[in-house]
């Protein structure tokens, strides 16, 4: 999914608005506060002396439209544009292996039908990719595993209702997650617009701010954090437990 040009400009009027409030250079903010680096296609560690990030400051510095510039970079990565590393995808979600023992869930507004893929006519097909993903994680990984989750989407009664209630009730809220989707995904549609019913409000809250110290409560949602034994979705979605090799030889 391509992203609108009016995605990177609210996160330079966010950036704009930290560094005015905070006295922080624009060149840390944009790297701190925003998902510029990744959406460039960078990665995910942040390096400011990465060279292609060096390239787009010194764009930045020498332009008088700096929303432009911003949008015409990116535009540039497309080639190196990616979504997180995936293990397997099931419709409009997929899983990633993390250290540890454990996977994470990612989910894309995949469905080409024309309506929202969390939408009540939509519940079945998204609890059949769920069903198949999990079938697919008891073949293969054993039953140690934990599944994780970190995303805006779980304030969504229309997202957790499709997830066991256990794992949805061991959401915390995490903060400082501005260099990711999983906060700054909220503001975008299905085909990478802005939703202006998420963005005033926003932009409305962000110019109010008096302190830098209360960046958080700009955002619609939060970002939250979720986890469970993968068994508990198992018995979620009826899949049958894996029997041990001698009583399936017997």
């Amino acid at each position: 999914m391509v992203c609108a040009k009016a995605f990177f400009d609210l996160q330079l009027h966010f950036a704009h608005r930290v560094t005015a409030l905070s006295g922080l250079p624009l060149t840390r903010v944009l790297l701190e506060y925003t998902n510029l680096y990744v959406r460039f296609g960078l990665g995910r560690d942040f390096h400011p002396a990465h060279p292609t990030w060096v390239a787009y400051l010194a764009g930045l510095q020498d332009t008088n439209d700096q929303r432009e510039w911003t949008y015409r970079f990116y535009v540039t990565r497309a080639a190196a544009m990616a979504g997180p590393p995936v293990t397997a995808t099931f419709g409009c979600f997929s899983y990633a292996l993390l250290r540890g023992d454990r996977i994470r869930l990612h989910f894309r507004n995949a469905d080409t039908e024309g309506h929202s893929s969390l939408g009540v006519a939509c519940v079945g097909q998204r609890r059949a990719d769920l069903t198949a993903l999990f079938a697919h994680v008891q073949r293969t990984l054993h039953e140690r595993i934990h599944v994780v989750g970190v995303s805006w989407l779980y304030n969504l009664e229309a997202y957790r209702r499709l997830f066991p209630v256990s794992y949805v009730a061991t959401a915390r809220v995490l903060v400082d997650r501005f260099q990711s989707m999983p906060l700054w995904g909220q503001f975008l549609d299905r085909h990478g617009d802005v939703k202006e019913h998420m963005t005033r409000p926003f932009l409305e809250r962000l110019e109010r701010q008096a302190s830098v110290e209360r960046r958080h409560d700009c955002f619609p949602f939060p970002v939250l954090a979720v986890e469970a034994p993968v068994g508990e979705f198992h018995d979620f979605y009826g899949i049958s437990s894996r029997r041990h090799p001698t009583e399936a030889s017997s």
